[in-house]
């Protein structure tokens, strides 16, 4: 399993009319492009696929949040920016073992995060679109 990484421009989102954004606040400092999950308490933080309680996938920080601040949370819709070279067209991306990671494969718990699009251009660049399940509990 091979965490992602994101490219020097950072996260963005593509086809922001199709974008399913909340914002909600962060119970901890957030960074662009990490997966989240919500408290209890109705708050985001970085969500893990190996610790009790931060394996639910609620979607996609899309800033950098500080700690009692809002963050704009991406539950459904195409992102820019992560590199994705080493996952195939249409192939799944996971939540990572690593925490506020997503990765190629599944950590100590499979949550599916996404799959990996393309643009119509002639490089075919690659997309994630993303599809936070909030209906489901992993446990």
């Amino acid at each position: 399993m091979a965490d992602l990484t994101i490219g020097s421009n950072g996260v963005s989102v593509v086809f922001g009319n199709v974008a399913e954004i909340r914002d909600f606040i962060a119970v901890e400092a957030i960074t662009a492009g990490q997966p989240v999950y919500i408290t209890s308490a109705g708050k985001v933080g970085i969500a893990d696929a190996n610790a009790a309680g931060k394996q639910q996938f609620r979607g996609i920080a899309l800033k950098s949040t500080a700690i009692g601040k809002a963050c704009p949370v991406l539950k459904r819709g195409y992102l820019g920016g992560f590199v994705l070279t080493g996952v195939a067209y249409d192939g799944q991306v996971f939540l990572s073992d690593t925490a506020g990671s997503l990765a190629d494969a599944a950590g100590t718990m499979s949550v599916v995060c996404g799959r990996v699009s393309c643009l119509a251009d002639p490089d075919l660049t690659k997309i994630l679109y993303v599809d936070a399940d909030w209906l489901r509990a992993w446990a």
